[in-house]
């Protein structure tokens, strides 16, 4: 009851073009990256067409490079959702979402993994000079210097999960 009730508010809060609003990243890739893999972990049909609709809007906003990246302005001015230089943490966080959308297979997907992998500094990390974090919007906000890590690395983890299951025949990976 309680998930069900938790679905219909996630539903009811998505944007017109598929993404959702997030609160402590920057901005509609963090929230619709996070709320995908949600609704997996919760038991919900990824075919469905609110989901689709979210995956397609999140490879809409995919750069030339193959990452994504969003600016703190789209919390005053929506109109500049996912468009912005790429950086690691709203790279991954695009394909966390993609990935529990069922596209781990998709091109973009391919891309923006290849992006994180060409990105990687030899020290393992990501240069990211962007305020990704939100302390307030359009009040302060945060460089967290473990978003440039934590989220690409579990990105790169999810996504070698999911190819090694299907590769063994695991459908649900």
């Amino acid at each position: 009851m309680v998930v069900s009730r938790g679905i219909t508010y996630i539903k009811n809060s998505q944007e017109k073009d598929g993404a959702w609003y997030g609160r402590w990243g920057v901005n509609y890739i963090y929230g619709t990256g996070l709320v995908l893999p949600s609704l997996r972990a919760a038991g919900e049909d990824m075919k469905k067409g609110y989901v689709q609709k979210a995956a397609s809007w999140l490879k809409s906003r995919q750069n030339e490079d193959g990452g994504w990246g969003e600016t703190c302005y789209t919390y005053e001015d929506p109109s500049w959702r996912g468009n912005e230089q790429s950086t690691a943490s709203q790279t991954a966080w695009a394909l966390l979402g993609l990935i529990a959308a069922g596209e781990e297979r998709s091109r973009e997907v391919r891309r923006g993994i290849n992006y994180l992998l060409k990105m990687q500094q030899e020290n393992g990390s990501w240069e990211e000079d962007a305020y990704t974090g939100t302390g307030f919007p359009r009040a302060f906000y945060l460089r967290y210097e473990l978003y440039k890590i934590y989220f690409p690395l579990m990105a790169l983890a999810r996504y070698r999960s999911f190819i090694k299951g299907r590769q063994n025949g695991d459908s649900n990976a």
